[in-house]
């Protein structure tokens, strides 16, 4: 299936999880409609599946009419599984059996945002490149230890296509209708929706580390960057300040006056954010939370837990 030939008609299918992002969505298929305007001719036909059929219900409670399920890979060149929400909705033995089959029979199979879970549940990831919207990699690393998302706006690796969500579905569409249709009409689509500022594949989906907490010394920087690293086995004070090259009193002096914070406070803080996005998105018991997240005991972790957000872990699983 090469991409250089426009020639043909090629058909892209999306199914949808109920829950998916509807930005995300449009962001993936709305290049494909300008591009057909821009050629003054049909050279993409997109589709819309769900299991079951009906209609799709998205996170802001819109509604896409879809067929159900195909049972055979027909015409179609591509087909995108886009979830959003929680992971623990994204039992889909359904959608993984689809894909599967149409991956035998020489489908691409693409993920957005939470897609590239249910790729992964389906057997499809393995050995391929691959990403996933940052907010689903924690729950995704505890469910798939052997697999390993790269922190990327979108990755094409042969027969797979797997973007974070978002608006960075405008830029892995760039590069599909740049590969079949040349940079020039990919510029032209692109231009259609304002997107002048086209980014590519490895570009990261999070502002930068200095951007999200305000600060821009290297020695902290660093030490931040390795605390998001080392939820699970927080490192100790002094090791830390070695790693970073700087005494422990430097250390301290770094968190007092550039974050007006503490050491071990900042720590406790990134391990508990990432405890919170576990508790919300994974099937994951309470106890295996807390040790994921560097804490001995289910005990220490709900009590530290309740301080910090005034509300136990049980309370959030409701």
């Amino acid at each position: 299936m090469g991409d250089r030939d426009d020639r043909q008609v090629q058909d892209i299918g999306f199914i949808l999880i109920d829950g998916f992002a509807l930005m995300s969505y449009a962001a993936a298929s709305e290049p494909l409609r300008a591009a057909n305007l821009l050629a003054g001719r049909e050279i993409y036909r997109m589709q819309a599946f769900r299991d079951g059929g009906g209609a799709a219900r998205a996170s802001s409670g819109a509604l896409v009419p879809c067929e159900g399920l195909p049972q055979k890979a027909g015409g179609l060149h591509t087909v995108f599984v886009c979830a959003g929400g929680m992971p623990d909705r994204w039992q889909a033995p359904a959608v993984e059996a689809t894909i599967r089959l149409l991956a035998r029979q020489g489908v691409r199979i693409g993920g957005i945002s939470g897609g590239p879970h249910i790729l992964a549940a389906a057997g499809l990831l393995a050995g391929c490149r691959f990403t996933i919207h940052w907010e689903h990699a924690p729950v995704f690393a505890e469910t798939f230890p052997a697999l390993a998302p790269e922190r990327a706006r979108y990755v094409i690796d042969a027969g797979r296509i797997t973007c974070g969500g978002g608006v960075a579905p405008l830029d892995m569409m760039h590069a599909l209708i740049a590969g079949r249709m040349g940079g020039d009409f990919a510029r032209r689509v692109s231009d259609w929706y304002l997107h002048t500022a086209v980014g590519g594949s490895a570009a990261p989906q999070r502002a930068s580390l200095a951007e999200r907490h305000g600060v821009h010394h290297p020695a902290l920087l660093a030490v931040l960057e390795k605390m998001e690293a080392t939820v699970e086995t927080p490192l100790a004070r002094d090791a830390m300040a070695r790693f970073a090259g700087i005494t422990p009193r430097h250390l301290d002096r770094l968190f007092a006056g550039k974050m007006s914070s503490t050491f071990l406070a900042e720590y406790r803080r990134i391990r508990l954010e990432h405890a919170r996005r576990l508790l919300q998105q994974s099937p994951l018991a309470i106890g295996e939370i807390a040790l994921a997240c560097g804490f001995q005991s289910a005990g220490h972790f709900s009590t530290t837990y309740r301080r910090h957000f005034g509300q136990t872990p049980s309370t959030v699983r409701g």
